[in-house]
């Protein structure tokens, strides 16, 4: 992987790691200010939350794989 590859795909990882972070807080305003009343909110935010950090693990585990296949 080129040094160009490695620094994008750092940059996807940053960009998801944002994503994921946003979703969480958007759950943490819906506990902290509207439950119990707006609990029907609540799988459709976990959902978004949850693929949000599958998305960051994904992307992240990839530049882990190539900064170990670099290092070798």
């Amino acid at each position: 992987m080129t040094p160009e590859e490695l620094q994008a795909l750092e940059k996807e990882v940053a960009k998801a790691k944002r994503i994921a972070s946003d979703w969480a807080s958007k759950m943490h305003d819906l506990v902290e200010d509207r439950l119990p009343a707006a609990y029907e909110e609540i799988p459709e935010l976990a959902q978004s939350t949850l693929e949000a950090c599958k998305a960051w693990a994904e992307v992240n585990a990839k530049l882990k794989q190539a900064k170990k296949a670099q290092a070798a």
